[in-house]
């Protein structure tokens, strides 16, 4: 195997991509249904909404995530993944199966 540089590896770069905490998590709750800011921040219980805010934005940004805002009064915003974003269910599912087996 040749080294690749963090830029050309693909390992390296879906790390980086989803490679902290919360991330995965948004993304293991969005595999379920689309869900709106509260529902998440529910859901992920620890998270701050400055922290939730931040992570749907960068997924957002990287086209994992979707925001779609309904012309209502009172807002609703709900948060969907995307094609990419949905192609990323292999991953967290390799991840549950992980920790159900080897986990504590």
């Amino acid at each position: 195997m040749t080294a690749l540089s963090h830029d050309d590896c693909p390992i390296a770069r879906t790390a980086r991509l989803i490679g902290d905490t919360w991330t995965l998590l948004i993304i293991r709750d969005l595999m379920e249904r689309c869900r709106r800011f509260g529902e998440l921040q529910t859901s992920l219980g620890a998270i701050s909404p400055k922290t939730l805010s931040q992570r749907l934005k960068m997924l957002e940004g990287a086209d994992v995530v979707a925001r779609e805002a309904h012309a209502e009064i009172p807002p609703r915003v709900e948060y969907r993944l995307t094609e990419k974003g949905r192609a990323l269910g292999g991953i967290i599912e390799a991840m549950r199966e992980y920790g159900e087996r080897y986990g504590p």
